[in-house]
């Protein structure tokens, strides 16, 4: 008898036939069929153990036939190994039903053989015959998009409303297909812009909705994003706009001449004319301002965004610029993004690159500057005084002490070559990763499980309640062991920690070529306005996991090298 893993193993085909016409039943096509796929299922793919599916005078226009999806329904049970057609036009005429049959199947660990072509995708010159046809599938599906889009611009065109979410504000009846203003919403929707009009600013229409406990329609709080698309759509005139932007480039904007207008296409909630005074309003308040015949792009780069945590919710900082100096320098604002929806969340303050730069860049600086000038007979008060050295640190009492030993045997014990190299590219690099691999192996234990069921409880020949519990326990322990590793990587890469010795090399490196150790103190202002803010911005994502902020100050650092650094203030 053989093992139940050996059942597990074994290749089974499903053998699907089918013929349209009852001409093509009675000349016994379904007869040459079944008995050619058999014999080539036994000699050429040297497997015995088939089941046939036929369908006898059904079309191939759909996959609404019987046999079909009977064999469907088995397939995804995990009972069979491989599925052998006559050709591909047996299984579908419809390319985009057999493109979906075969990422199924592929799902599933199915190999797809087609007799009369001569293709099995088990190997690779099977496969890329199938790709070339789900080329053709995609095809298929760009025409059938391009016709849906003739008949939505023409939809458009008769005012007719093509569906999607409707416009806050509004109701629309579906049998009579027209608009009609929501009482309680458009009120909403006049104290937005009338607010929006008295202080030009969506954080505090935001703010004082929220805090006025008025929700969106979906019962959430309002974010900026909300507030923006209802003070800029033009459906709030009465007008109605469509194929505005363009879904196959991001979203971007047409041209113009490209839109359909429907002016006065229902009720209108604000005016034409304050509609526009508003969008004047709304342009001129954008970071710069928009150039005159420009498309507005957001070219700011905040160095410490994406880096910063409120150090009271926990909440990520978002950033904006602040106002421009005499000299020029905008430097960037951080706010904590609970508190720019909700103040009644989260009461801490914002946070400027006037603070922060000074404070990090100097911070780094003189950590490096510490690598060459300590010793196992440096205390560590020592070393707090070498680390908070400059004017950025005159209101921090202390350092906690477990981040300065962690520190302190990192500098002690890390090599002494400071320059920082990068590695040379891995000629590995085209080799499937560790978690490609383990994502296969995982797929094919699961398709071995599910198959494993089906022989306990479909299989002609009895399998032991034994034998199946101690082959499911090894597959399970097998895929638990898997899917461990997987977390370990998925962490790691999530942490992205680097070793104590790259990170002083990395720091070390970014500050010393560009010589900011000539001086004892960085002048942050100074050194920013000279370079590419690229360059800082890299190197702080490079080393810093997080900064968290209390107050408008910096009150812990944590490295890639998973060491932090809390400040005791004054």
């Amino acid at each position: 008898m053989s093992s139940i893993s050996d059942k597990i193993n074994a290749k089974k085909a499903a053998i699907y036939i089918r013929v349209s016409t009852r001409y093509q039943i009675d000349k016994d096509s379904l007869l040459v069929q079944r008995r050619e796929l058999s014999l080539y299922a036994e000699m050429m793919l040297g497997i015995s153990d088939y089941v046939i599916f036929e369908d006898p005078g059904y079309s191939a226009k759909n996959t609404d036939r019987p046999d079909y999806q009977r064999m469907m329904d088995r397939l995804r049970t995990g009972e069979f190994t491989h599925l052998l057609v006559w050709k591909i036009d047996r299984i579908s005429r419809n390319l985009l039903d057999f493109a979906s049959m075969y990422n199924e199947l592929k799902d599933l660990g199915v190999a797809f053989v087609s007799k009369n072509e001569q293709f099995d995708t088990s190997n690779a010159v099977g496969e890329a015959m199938l790709k070339i046809i789900l080329v053709f599938a995609e095809l298929e599906r760009q025409m059938t998009s391009e016709r849906v889009t003739a008949v939505m611009l023409s939809r458009a065109n008769s005012g007719k409303w093509n569906g999607g979410r409707v416009p806050y504000g509004y109701d629309y009846d579906k049998q009579t297909k027209t608009f009609s203003l929501n009482a309680k919403e458009n009120e909403i929707v006049n104290l937005i812009y009338n607010k929006y009009e008295q202080y030009q600013s969506i954080i505090h229409i935001c703010r004082y909705l929220n805090d006025k406990g008025i929700r969106t329609r979906a019962d959430r709080e309002w974010t900026t994003t909300v507030v923006h698309k209802i003070l800029s759509n033009v459906f709030y005139t009465g007008d109605y706009i469509y194929n505005v932007r363009n879904s196959n480039k991001k979203g971007k904007k047409r041209d113009e001449a490209e839109w359909v207008k429907i002016e006065n296409h229902h009720v209108p909630s604000i005016s034409r004319e304050r509609f526009d005074r508003i969008q004047f309003i709304l342009k001129r308040n954008k970071r710069g301002g928009v150039p005159k015949g420009e498309i507005y792009v957001r070219k700011n780069i905040h160095l410490f965004q994406g880096l910063l945590r409120c150090a009271l919710c926990g909440s990520n900082m978002s950033a904006t610029l602040d106002r421009r100096r005499a000299n020029g320098w905008r430097p960037s604002i951080y706010a904590c993004s609970t508190r720019l929806h909700n103040t009644s969340l989260c009461k801490n303050k914002y946070v400027s690159d006037v603070t922060l730069g000074p404070f990090v860049i100097n911070y780094i600086a003189n950590i490096i500057r510490a690598k060459g000038n300590i010793s196992k007979s440096t205390s560590l008060d020592v070393l707090e005084r070498k680390l908070l050295r400059g004017d950025a640190f005159q209101s921090i009492a202390h350092i906690e002490q477990s981040g300065l030993e962690e520190l302190r045997d990192i500098l002690l014990n890390e090599a002494s070559d400071m320059e920082y190299k990068p590695p040379l590219t891995d000629s590995t690099l085209n080799m499937p990763s560790e978690r490609e691999i383990l994502e296969d192996h995982r797929r094919k234990k699961e398709i071995a499980l599910t198959r494993l069921k089906t022989i306990y409880l479909y299989s002609e020949e009895e399998t032991s309640e034994k034998d199946f519990i101690i082959e499911r326990e090894k597959i399970v322990h097998e895929i638990t062991e898997i899917e461990a590793r997987l977390a370990e990587l998925q962490k790691k890469e999530y942490d992205d920690p680097i070793s104590n010795e790259v990170f002083i090399q990395k720091a070390s490196y970014f500050i010393m070529v560009r010589n900011l150790l000539d001086d004892r103190y960085i002048d942050y202002e100074k050194y920013i306005r000279k370079i590419d803010p690229i360059i800082p911005r890299n190197f702080l994502t490079t080393i810093i996991q997080k900064i968290e902020i209390d107050g408008g100050r910096v009150v812990s650092i944590t490295f890639k090298n998973n060491i932090t650094h809390r400040f005791i203030y004054h």
